[in-house]
């Protein structure tokens, strides 16, 4: 009887436990932050909204699946990423989906019904692994990204996408990511390497998920170190603002709008902290006349994409702004 009890005990706290991140599991030697994840954001958001729950992947019977494939290696550190698109062997657009966490936390498997339900749309996915702030500081981040991006533009012919219609989607600091090498888009010098170089890594569209789009801003509570306690943003540069501001407006999506910005979809909660900077980009991108689209979703917690029912109401925005940017070039 004493086993059986063991036995369901531990089935039980495998089903409420946080759930581990795959990243880290898969580097067991890196230093771990694994408190973003979805069960953890489950718990916390039901005390505000108890009727949410979890969005699943969905049906998956049409879609081709390659998951950790690496993209690049560092010495022994593999990156890694998953690609997903609809069976059959027509060549299709790409999104490059960018997780959130703090630039500490997350991994690539949390957005995976994204990636799945806009591959049930037509498009090819791809989540990308990227260093975060424990393992490496800015702008290693930045650089893996347009990395994963250059090899996918490599090996498109090997996966029947259309490298010529690739877009950025991000959440959170992943929509701060997915802002930054949208509206820089191949401008900046430090954000170069190597790897595929032969290749480009420009973005033809930029979705952000409640992602900042200027550090130092007067909206803007990123970078505010409390006593004993940095903040998410100080960890990943390595300096406070007052340090180095320099490297906080680099990173900033907003000081890098220009004619080869591309066309931008912004998402947000309700949750004004993460709306920073929006509404100046949106004149710049006006002066340029670049098009982009904003919807905020009412009554919504900041990692709202990761429930329904509001994810129900945000992924159409992201399918009808991709169709529009991606398929009618």
């Amino acid at each position: 009887m004493r086993f059986f009890s063991l036995l369901i005990v531990i089935m039980l706290w495998s089903v409420s436990a946080p759930v581990s991140a795959q990243h880290y599991r898969m580097h067991p030697d890196i230093p771990t932050d694994s408190s973003y994840n979805a069960q953890n954001e489950l718990i916390k958001n039901r005390k505000k909204y108890p009727s949410i729950s979890l969005v699943g992947v969905g049906d998956l019977n049409k879609l081709i699946i390659r998951n950790d494939v690496v993209y690049v290696r560092y010495g022994n550190r593999a990156m890694h990423l998953d690609l997903v698109r609809p069976e059959g062997t027509k060549k299709v657009p790409v999104v490059v989906i960018i997780h959130a966490g703090g630039w500490r936390s997350g991994e690539k498997n949390m957005d995976r019904h994204i990636a799945y339900e806009l591959s049930r749309n037509g498009f090819a996915t791809v989540c990308v692994e990227y260093r975060l702030s424990m393992e490496a500081r800015y702008p290693a981040g930045v650089q893996d990204i347009k990395t994963a991006i250059r090899w996918i533009r490599a090996n498109a012919a090997k996966y029947n996408l259309q490298s010529n219609r690739l877009a950025i989607f991000g959440t959170s600091a992943g929509g701060q990511l997915a802002a930054l090498i949208g509206s820089e888009n191949g401008t900046v010098l430090s954000y170069k390497t190597i790897d595929y170089k032969q290749f480009s890594d420009k973005v033809e569209a930029v979705v952000d998920m409640d992602g900042v789009l200027a550090f130092l801003h007067p909206e803007s509570a990123e970078g505010q170190d409390q006593p004993g306690k940095l903040s998410a943003a100080t960890l990943w540069f390595g300096a406070s603002s007052k340090e180095k501001p320099e490297l906080f407006n680099e990173a900033s999506a907003y000081c890098h709008v220009g004619k080869q910005t591309a066309p931008f979809l912004f998402v947000n909660s309700a949750q004004p902290r993460f709306h920073a900077g929006r509404d100046d980009m949106m004149k710049k991108l006006n002066a340029f006349g670049i098009y982009y689209e904003v919807h905020t979703i009412d009554n919504t917690p900041h990692t709202f994409w990761l429930f329904h029912p509001w994810f129900d109401e945000a992924m159409p925005y992201v399918v009808r702004f991709l169709n529009k940017t991606l398929n009618n070039k």
